[in-house]
């Protein structure tokens, strides 16, 4: 016996029983999934920073390195024909000896150049192309933490459904263990009553596959509850998981209508993720319109150009430019910022349909909830009635007024009604689970309206 409990110390020390809120908490720290789509906040936020980084402009450092024998090229710039003739580089070979004219802009051997600059650009005036870049980014965050809590309740659900399936499938064990009391008395009965000679052998054999039958439910019901942990566990990442307590029923279908419908408006995050998107979709179009504007740039550029690598104070040159462009036609940019307009519509129109599709989602949702609830009552009425009768019939047939068949069939009835009262608190709690996400509530929360 000793050794029987040391083996199974290890189970019992890594076995754990949870309730919803701390499966659901597991869910929310471990879950692999969630934690992906959490990532796209984080993705978003990358993109406000890209654009807040326009803001800078762009310094960069270049080597050209260009090798010619025509003079206009020599230095990386084009030169005009008077500057390449007398550049120093032509004046000094014809001090060398070189037979041949300054104004020849062919040299004998090319030549290999060498030009090194830093430079930096920057926007002065853009149309406000960035200032609606930074707003369309922020906009963005906002709709991804939105869509992110919408994953999160999604995730919620589904650790709601996990955990009130292992809890059902647990009060069919149950049921069935008291199942199994009542066939295992019937075979006891019916042998005691064939040995004292007032029934046949038959009524035996069909309360012994009676019981059997029991035996083999009871197989099928573990197996679901164990799938029930399995799916659990994944959900959670809480891989200890080895039991659940009672079912989680997170709002009451006493709730009035047009509350709920208000609370759901005002919190659902579908809804505000498409708020954003209407938003995100006006500053769109308003940053397409800078084609209505120009456009302004600086350009700023410390360099030299010599014949050979390195660096000679001697041959530095700097450049300062600005630029102004103003496109009167430029393909596409018209139809693009009417193609804007149209998608802006478009998402209006969505946002719209959307506030009314919640509305009647959650007029549903509470509906299916009271019907759910409705039916526990007339449930539990017809499990007890079941129970009743069985009873009675057990008496009629020790007295022989009912055969074996008939009693066997009340007993099968009395544990169908067993298994549709479990079945409805089932429905019961995921139909509440479904109204809670409708009105955009967070299933995690302290909620005592019930508990099975």
């Amino acid at each position: 016996m000793k050794r029987v409990l040391l083996g199974l110390a290890p189970l019992m020390m890594f076995a754990s029983t949870v309730t919803f809120d701390e499966a659901l908490q597991e869910a929310f720290a471990n879950n692999n999934e969630l934690k992906a789509k959490k990532l796209n906040v984080e993705m978003a936020k990358q993109d406000l920073a890209k654009a807040k980084s326009f803001d800078f402009g762009r310094l960069f450092v270049a080597e050209d390195i260009t090798k010619t024998n025509n003079a206009l090229y020599v230095f990386g710039n084009k030169l005009s024909t008077r500057e390449a003739t007398f550049r120093d580089f032509g004046m000094a070979d014809q001090q060398k000896g070189l037979d041949y004219e300054p104004r020849d802009l062919n040299f004998p051997k090319a030549r290999v150049n060498y030009n090194t600059k830093v430079v930096y650009e920057a926007p002065i005036f853009t149309g406000f192309k960035i200032k609606y870049a930074k707003e369309i980014a922020k906009l963005q965050i906002k709709a991804k933490e939105f869509k992110y809590n919408r994953d999160k309740n999604s995730l919620a659900i589904e650790v709601l459904k996990a955990y009130n399936g292992a809890v059902a499938a647990k009060y069919f064990i149950k049921a069935l263990e008291v199942a199994k009391q009542t066939t295992t008395s019937f075979v006891t009965m019916t042998n005691n009553l064939f040995n004292q000679g007032m029934i046949v052998k038959s009524d035996v054999l069909s309360a012994e596959a009676r019981n059997s039958d029991v035996d083999a439910k009871m197989i099928e019901a573990k197996n679901q509850y164990n799938l029930a942990l399995a799916y659990l566990r994944f959900l959670t990442g809480k891989n200890d998981i080895t039991d659940v307590k009672g079912f989680k029923i997170i709002i009451s279908p006493e709730s009035d209508l047009t509350t709920l419908q208000k609370e759901a408006l005002n919190n659902r995050n579908d809804i505000k993720w498409m708020n954003e998107n209407v938003r995100t979709m006006s500053k769109k179009v308003k940053m397409d319109e800078n084609i209505k504007y120009p456009t302004a740039g600086a350009h700023i550029e410390y360099g030299q150009n010599d014949n050979q690598p390195g660096f000679n104070r001697n041959k530095d040159y700097y450049l300062l430019a600005a630029n102004i462009t103003y496109n009167f036609i430029n393909a596409g940019d018209t139809e693009e910022l009417e193609k804007s307009k149209i998608q802006a519509n478009q998402t209006a129109l969505y946002y719209k349909h959307m506030k009314n599709g919640i509305k009647v989602d959650v007029e549903q949702k509470l509906l299916n909830l009271k019907a759910k609830t409705s039916i526990i009552e007339v449930k539990i009425k017809n499990r007890d009635l079941a129970k009743s009768v069985l009873n009675q019939y057990k008496e009629m047939y020790k007295n022989g007024l009912v055969n074996i068949a008939i009693l066997l069939m009340k007993q099968a009835e009395s544990q169908k009604a067993d298994a549709e009262l479990i079945k409805a608190k089932y429905d019961q709690a995921i139909a509440a689970a479904e109204l809670e996400l409708a009105i955009g509530s967070s299933i995690l929360k302290e909620n005592k309206w019930k508990r099975f």
